[in-house]
């Protein structure tokens, strides 16, 4: 235990056999539980795993029999965690890429409720730039950018992180079943976190590169399809939290800015036809584009200083 809380690491596996076994024994003895989710892993991940269960009583062992995604597997580990009481779940990599050192870092703020999730931040120390390889620096950096519009926490910075701490409470709350399955997970679930009203805090961890893992994301193909998948996640946060459970002005400043950027569509086509057709910009075009552009940008950066001031309450710590 720790500071009298019954702790769970949960570590999604997939394709890990080279250092599942190095990351299982990093993990702090004063964990109670340690919840390995072999997520159809087609080397020899499973086996790894039961063998160094042998030796460790804390280890219990999920397997996917199909291949569902990390998401999936932290999900099932979370499902596991509330089944059995635990106070707080703790996700690590199985590829040893998180410090077991800045466990009690993440622990600290939720066993003290100064928040209900807390989260690794690699980004904010200085060694971070030297340590991540660049395209994953700069991909992380721009998803980090749109979830922060998408989920509403203004304050949390590296949202593609998977080191964090989960209290009991989200642990009851939360639809832990729908977990967005694939590599969307950590933004999904900051948007459901944010629906539901749960307090997040980022704790700055250290960055671990270099150890032989093997990352199976190519930033470059999926930052595209996570751009959309943020996009979606920000509708779903607007209706969800702004029109169904509580109404807020806000999604009026949104909407009226989406519809004057849609109005400014046929407008700069008209602009640039009638500039090609006569060699003359029209005035009254060019005035309204202006006016359309400038309007629109100036409701929707209201609406984000609305929702700033409505999420205030949930930056822990």
């Amino acid at each position: 235990m720790y500071r009298e809380r019954k702790i769970a690491v949960v570590i999604p596996a997939y394709n890990e056999e080279k250092l599942i076994q190095y990351t299982i024994s990093s993990v702090p003895d004063f964990v109670d539980h340690i919840v390995v989710i072999n997520d159809a892993s087609q080397d020899r991940t499973g086996e790894k795993v039961i063998e160094v269960g042998q030796q460790d009583r804390r280890i219990h062992y999920i397997e996917h029999k199909q291949n569902r995604g990390v998401g999936a597997a932290i999900s099932s580990g979370y499902i596991w965690c509330r089944e059995n009481d635990i106070d707080i779940a703790v996700v690590m990599a199985g590829d040893g890429q998180m410090d077991p050192a800045d466990l009690p870092a993440l622990l600290d703020p939720v066993v003290e409720d100064r928040t209900d999730y807390a989260k690794g931040n690699r980004l904010v120390t200085g060694e971070a730039w030297q340590k991540i390889p660049r395209v994953r620096y700069l991909g992380n950096s721009v998803l980090t950018f749109l979830t922060k519009i998408a989920s509403g926490y203004w304050h949390v910075t590296d949202s593609q992180t998977g080191y964090t701490a989960l209290n009991k409470k989200a642990l009851k709350v939360l639809p832990l079943e729908n977990i967005y399955p694939r590599y969307g997970m950590p933004n999904d679930f900051l948007v459901t976190l944010n629906i539901y009203n749960m307090r997040v805090m980022d704790v700055p961890v250290n960055p671990v590169y270099g150890i032989g893992e093997k990352s199976g994301i190519k930033i470059t193909k999926v930052i595209f399809s996570l751009s959309f998948l943020i996009m979606r996640l920000f509708m779903k946060r607007m209706v969800q939290k702004y029109i169904i459970r509580d109404f807020h002005p806000l999604i009026l400043f949104y909407a009226f800015g989406a519809f004057l950027l849609l109005v400014d569509i046929p407008l700069i086509i008209r602009l640039f036809w009638k500039w090609a057709e006569t060699g003359i910009i029209p005035s009254i075009n060019a005035l309204t584009v202006v006016f359309c552009t400038f309007m629109a940008f100036q409701s929707i950066l209201f609406a984000m200083l609305f929702d700033m001031e409505a999420n205030r309450d949930l930056k822990g710590g």
